[in-house]
Protein backbone atom coordinates (compact mmCIF):
# COMPACT_ATOMS: atom_id res chain seq x y z
CA UNK A 1 0.00 0.00 0.00
CA UNK A 2 1.66 3.56 -0.94
CA UNK A 3 0.94 6.31 1.57
CA UNK A 4 2.15 9.40 -0.26
CA UNK A 5 3.07 12.39 2.43
CA UNK A 6 2.95 14.69 -0.89
CA UNK A 7 0.13 13.54 -3.47
CA UNK A 8 0.90 15.40 -6.18
CA UNK A 9 4.30 14.05 -6.23
CA UNK A 10 2.99 11.38 -8.03
CA UNK A 11 1.33 12.86 -11.14
CA UNK A 12 2.82 12.12 -14.25
CA UNK A 13 4.15 14.75 -16.85
CA UNK A 14 1.27 14.21 -18.69
CA UNK A 15 -0.91 15.34 -15.58
CA UNK A 16 0.92 18.54 -15.35
CA UNK A 17 1.57 19.58 -19.22
CA UNK A 18 -2.69 19.24 -19.03
CA UNK A 19 -2.92 21.54 -15.92
CA UNK A 20 -0.37 24.07 -17.43
CA UNK A 21 -1.75 24.29 -20.57
CA UNK A 22 -5.16 24.29 -18.62
CA UNK A 23 -4.40 27.45 -16.34
CA UNK A 24 -0.79 28.90 -17.41
CA UNK A 25 0.25 27.64 -20.81
CA UNK A 26 3.23 30.13 -20.41
CA UNK A 27 4.86 27.70 -18.51
CA UNK A 28 4.78 24.82 -20.57
CA UNK A 29 8.47 25.24 -20.93
CA UNK A 30 8.57 25.04 -17.31
CA UNK A 31 6.91 21.96 -16.59
CA UNK A 32 9.55 20.01 -14.66
CA UNK A 33 9.80 23.36 -12.12
CA UNK A 34 6.14 22.86 -12.12
CA UNK A 35 6.07 18.99 -11.24
CA UNK A 36 8.64 19.56 -8.45
CA UNK A 37 6.28 22.67 -6.69
CA UNK A 38 3.46 21.20 -4.74
CA UNK A 39 2.19 24.04 -3.44
CA UNK A 40 2.14 26.05 -6.64
CA UNK A 41 0.44 22.52 -8.45
CA UNK A 42 -2.49 22.49 -5.06
CA UNK A 43 -2.75 26.16 -5.32
CA UNK A 44 -3.74 25.97 -9.71
CA UNK A 45 -6.02 22.97 -8.89
CA UNK A 46 -7.93 24.76 -5.82
CA UNK A 47 -8.24 27.85 -7.66
CA UNK A 48 -9.28 26.34 -11.12
CA UNK A 49 -10.83 23.66 -10.64
CA UNK A 50 -14.12 24.84 -12.87
CA UNK A 51 -11.62 25.29 -15.60
CA UNK A 52 -9.93 22.24 -15.30
CA UNK A 53 -13.12 20.42 -14.42
CA UNK A 54 -15.16 22.06 -17.75
CA UNK A 55 -11.92 20.69 -20.15
CA UNK A 56 -11.88 16.87 -19.07
CA UNK A 57 -15.39 16.77 -19.55
CA UNK A 58 -15.31 18.43 -23.24
CA UNK A 59 -12.66 16.11 -23.95
CA UNK A 60 -14.91 12.37 -24.03
CA UNK A 61 -14.49 9.64 -22.14
CA UNK A 62 -11.91 7.29 -23.56
CA UNK A 63 -9.86 10.38 -24.79
CA UNK A 64 -9.71 11.82 -21.32
CA UNK A 65 -8.93 8.54 -19.30
CA UNK A 66 -6.47 8.12 -22.21
CA UNK A 67 -4.42 11.65 -20.97
CA UNK A 68 -4.49 12.46 -17.34
CA UNK A 69 -3.81 9.74 -14.89
CA UNK A 70 -6.66 8.67 -12.26
CA UNK A 71 -4.94 10.92 -9.98
CA UNK A 72 -5.04 13.65 -11.26
CA UNK A 73 -9.16 12.72 -12.17
CA UNK A 74 -9.65 12.22 -8.70
CA UNK A 75 -8.08 15.20 -7.33
CA UNK A 76 -9.67 17.33 -9.81
CA UNK A 77 -13.25 15.31 -9.32
CA UNK A 78 -13.77 15.61 -5.10
CA UNK A 79 -12.60 19.27 -5.33
CA UNK A 80 -15.57 19.71 -7.72
CA UNK A 81 -18.07 18.00 -5.70
CA UNK A 82 -17.12 19.94 -2.71
CA UNK A 83 -17.80 23.40 -4.58
CA UNK A 84 -21.06 22.20 -5.90
CA UNK A 85 -22.01 21.06 -2.53
CA UNK A 86 -21.93 24.62 -1.14
CA UNK A 87 -24.38 25.23 -3.30
CA UNK A 88 -26.65 22.52 -2.31
CA UNK A 89 -29.06 22.53 0.63
CA UNK A 90 -29.10 19.18 1.29
CA UNK A 91 -27.50 16.21 0.31
CA UNK A 92 -29.19 12.33 -0.83
CA UNK A 93 -28.83 9.08 1.02
CA UNK A 94 -29.78 6.16 -0.95
CA UNK A 95 -31.12 2.83 0.65
CA UNK A 96 -31.65 0.55 -1.82
CA UNK A 97 -34.52 2.29 -4.46
CA UNK A 98 -35.07 4.99 -2.07
CA UNK A 99 -33.56 8.23 -2.28
CA UNK A 100 -33.43 10.31 0.86
CA UNK A 101 -32.61 13.91 1.35
CA UNK A 102 -30.63 15.03 4.02
CA UNK A 103 -29.94 18.38 5.32
CA UNK A 104 -26.40 18.25 6.36
CA UNK A 105 -24.53 19.92 3.10
CA UNK A 106 -22.98 22.78 5.48
CA UNK A 107 -21.58 19.89 7.92
CA UNK A 108 -19.91 18.39 4.80
CA UNK A 109 -18.71 21.69 3.54
CA UNK A 110 -16.92 22.10 6.86
CA UNK A 111 -15.70 19.06 6.55
CA UNK A 112 -13.89 19.38 3.14
CA UNK A 113 -12.61 22.85 4.57
CA UNK A 114 -9.81 20.77 5.57
CA UNK A 115 -7.44 19.84 2.21
CA UNK A 116 -5.94 17.11 4.10
CA UNK A 117 -9.65 15.26 4.16
CA UNK A 118 -9.48 16.18 0.74
CA UNK A 119 -6.46 14.73 -0.65
CA UNK A 120 -6.60 11.68 1.19
CA UNK A 121 -10.33 10.85 -0.33
CA UNK A 122 -8.73 11.54 -3.67
CA UNK A 123 -5.94 9.09 -2.82
CA UNK A 124 -8.27 6.38 -1.00
CA UNK A 125 -9.84 6.49 -5.08
CA UNK A 126 -6.96 6.23 -6.48
CA UNK A 127 -6.16 3.02 -4.43
CA UNK A 128 -8.82 1.14 -5.98
CA UNK A 129 -8.77 1.63 -9.24
CA UNK A 130 -6.29 -1.66 -9.03
CA UNK A 131 -6.98 -4.84 -6.97
CA UNK A 132 -3.74 -7.11 -4.86
CA UNK A 133 -4.37 -10.56 -3.92
CA UNK A 134 -1.78 -11.66 -2.16
CA UNK A 135 -0.93 -15.46 -0.48
CA UNK A 136 -0.50 -15.83 2.99
CA UNK A 137 0.79 -19.18 5.31
CA UNK A 138 -1.44 -19.30 8.57
CA UNK A 139 -0.76 -22.03 11.18
CA UNK A 140 -3.93 -23.92 11.84
CA UNK A 141 -2.79 -26.12 14.84
CA UNK A 142 1.25 -26.90 15.96
CA UNK A 143 3.35 -27.97 12.76
CA UNK A 144 0.35 -27.33 10.26
CA UNK A 145 0.19 -24.22 7.69
CA UNK A 146 -2.17 -23.54 5.19
CA UNK A 147 -1.94 -20.71 2.76
CA UNK A 148 -4.67 -18.78 2.41
CA UNK A 149 -5.09 -16.62 -0.86
CA UNK A 150 -6.73 -12.94 0.15
CA UNK A 151 -7.83 -10.19 -2.00
CA UNK A 152 -8.14 -6.17 -1.04
CA UNK A 153 -11.36 -5.70 -2.48
CA UNK A 154 -12.71 -8.47 0.03
CA UNK A 155 -13.52 -7.14 3.62
CA UNK A 156 -13.89 -10.55 4.92
CA UNK A 157 -10.65 -12.06 3.92
CA UNK A 158 -8.67 -8.86 5.32
CA UNK A 159 -10.36 -9.18 8.61
CA UNK A 160 -9.54 -12.78 8.75
CA UNK A 161 -5.97 -11.94 7.56
CA UNK A 162 -5.68 -9.08 10.41
CA UNK A 163 -6.18 -12.29 12.67
CA UNK A 164 -3.55 -14.07 11.56
CA UNK A 165 -0.29 -11.83 11.25
CA UNK A 166 1.52 -10.03 13.74
CA UNK A 167 0.12 -6.67 14.74
CA UNK A 168 3.10 -4.48 12.80
CA UNK A 169 1.63 -5.91 10.33
CA UNK A 170 -2.20 -4.95 10.78
CA UNK A 171 -1.87 -1.43 10.04
CA UNK A 172 -2.07 -1.88 6.48
CA UNK A 173 -5.06 -4.12 6.72
CA UNK A 174 -6.61 -1.54 9.53
CA UNK A 175 -6.63 1.05 7.17
CA UNK A 176 -7.28 -0.98 3.61
CA UNK A 177 -10.63 -2.25 5.60
CA UNK A 178 -11.77 1.23 6.37
CA UNK A 179 -11.19 2.65 3.46
CA UNK A 180 -13.12 -0.38 1.41
CA UNK A 181 -16.06 0.34 3.66
CA UNK A 182 -16.22 4.07 3.00
CA UNK A 183 -15.56 3.48 -0.55
CA UNK A 184 -18.29 1.18 -1.10
CA UNK A 185 -20.55 2.80 0.80
CA UNK A 186 -19.63 5.90 -1.44
CA UNK A 187 -19.20 4.93 -4.74
CA UNK A 188 -21.08 2.33 -5.16
CA UNK A 189 -24.50 2.59 -2.62
CA UNK A 190 -26.36 0.85 -5.33
CA UNK A 191 -24.88 -2.17 -4.08
CA UNK A 192 -25.45 -2.19 -0.43
CA UNK A 193 -28.22 -4.02 1.03
CA UNK A 194 -30.68 -1.96 2.08
CA UNK A 195 -31.35 -0.74 5.81
CA UNK A 196 -35.16 -0.90 4.57
CA UNK A 197 -35.97 -4.80 4.84
CA UNK A 198 -39.31 -4.48 4.47
CA UNK A 199 -41.83 -2.55 2.57
CA UNK A 200 -44.88 -0.77 3.99
CA UNK A 201 -47.18 -3.41 3.59
CA UNK A 202 -44.61 -5.40 6.07
CA UNK A 203 -43.62 -7.62 2.87
CA UNK A 204 -39.80 -8.39 2.69
CA UNK A 205 -38.29 -6.57 -0.94
CA UNK A 206 -36.53 -8.00 -2.86
CA UNK A 207 -32.62 -7.50 -3.49
CA UNK A 208 -31.28 -6.38 -6.91
CA UNK A 209 -28.77 -8.38 -8.53
CA UNK A 210 -25.16 -8.62 -6.81
CA UNK A 211 -26.56 -6.74 -3.40
CA UNK A 212 -24.07 -6.67 -0.74
CA UNK A 213 -24.70 -8.40 2.09
CA UNK A 214 -23.84 -6.09 4.54
CA UNK A 215 -26.36 -3.11 5.16
CA UNK A 216 -25.31 0.86 5.07
CA UNK A 217 -25.04 0.64 8.64
CA UNK A 218 -23.20 -2.39 8.62
CA UNK A 219 -20.48 -0.91 6.51
CA UNK A 220 -20.54 1.99 8.51
CA UNK A 221 -19.64 0.42 11.71
CA UNK A 222 -16.68 -1.72 10.06
CA UNK A 223 -15.55 1.73 8.60
CA UNK A 224 -15.84 3.26 12.13
CA UNK A 225 -14.49 0.64 14.10
CA UNK A 226 -11.41 -0.07 11.46
CA UNK A 227 -10.71 3.87 11.68
CA UNK A 228 -10.17 4.06 15.06
CA UNK A 229 -7.62 0.45 15.19
CA UNK A 230 -5.78 2.01 12.33
CA UNK A 231 -5.60 5.21 14.42
CA UNK A 232 -4.44 3.79 17.29
CA UNK A 233 -1.78 2.17 15.35
CA UNK A 234 1.68 3.26 15.59
CA UNK A 235 2.38 3.55 12.18
CA UNK A 236 -0.98 6.16 11.93
CA UNK A 237 1.34 8.56 14.00
CA UNK A 238 4.53 7.87 12.43
CA UNK A 239 2.80 8.84 9.34
CA UNK A 240 0.95 11.84 10.26
CA UNK A 241 -2.87 10.20 9.83
CA UNK A 242 -3.19 9.77 13.28
CA UNK A 243 -6.19 13.41 13.22
CA UNK A 244 -7.61 12.04 9.65
CA UNK A 245 -8.27 8.79 10.81
CA UNK A 246 -9.73 10.42 13.80
CA UNK A 247 -11.93 12.72 11.85
CA UNK A 248 -13.01 9.60 9.59
CA UNK A 249 -14.06 7.87 12.72
CA UNK A 250 -16.01 10.83 14.17
CA UNK A 251 -17.43 11.54 10.57
CA UNK A 252 -17.44 8.73 8.86
CA UNK A 253 -21.02 9.65 7.51
CA UNK A 254 -20.16 12.71 6.07
CA UNK A 255 -17.08 12.00 4.23
CA UNK A 256 -18.93 9.61 2.55
CA UNK A 257 -21.10 12.09 0.83
CA UNK A 258 -18.92 14.15 -1.70
CA UNK A 259 -17.74 10.21 -3.02
CA UNK A 260 -21.49 9.91 -3.68
CA UNK A 261 -21.99 13.09 -5.34
CA UNK A 262 -18.76 12.35 -7.50
CA UNK A 263 -20.44 8.64 -7.92
CA UNK A 264 -24.03 10.11 -9.42
CA UNK A 265 -23.22 13.07 -10.86
CA UNK A 266 -19.35 12.83 -12.42
CA UNK A 267 -18.47 8.74 -13.11
CA UNK A 268 -22.15 6.93 -13.03
CA UNK A 269 -21.32 5.57 -16.43
CA UNK A 270 -17.45 5.59 -15.83
CA UNK A 271 -17.17 3.86 -12.65
CA UNK A 272 -17.11 0.14 -14.09
CA UNK A 273 -13.96 1.47 -16.06
CA UNK A 274 -12.00 3.05 -13.59
CA UNK A 275 -13.15 0.56 -10.51
CA UNK A 276 -13.05 -3.16 -10.46
CA UNK A 277 -16.62 -3.94 -8.96
CA UNK A 278 -16.24 -4.65 -5.21
CA UNK A 279 -16.67 -8.00 -3.45
CA UNK A 280 -20.38 -9.26 -2.12
CA UNK A 281 -19.14 -9.07 1.35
Amino acid sequence: MQILSDPFSGLTDTDVRFLVETIEPRLVDRLDAVKSDPVFIAGMLEQETDRLFDRMMHMGEERMLATISPRFLFHVLIRKAATELETQSYTVERDGGQHIPVFDSEEVVRFLSDRAIVNYLAEMLVSFTRVESFTVPVRVRQGVWRKYRFSDMDIDSMIRLCEAVDEESRFTFYKRIADLCLFVLGMFPEYVASDLHHSLSGKRLRQPLRRMRRSAADYEEDGRRFYRLAREHRNAFNLELSDIFWQLQEKFNLARKPLNYLSEHYLQFRKQKLFPSPSPN
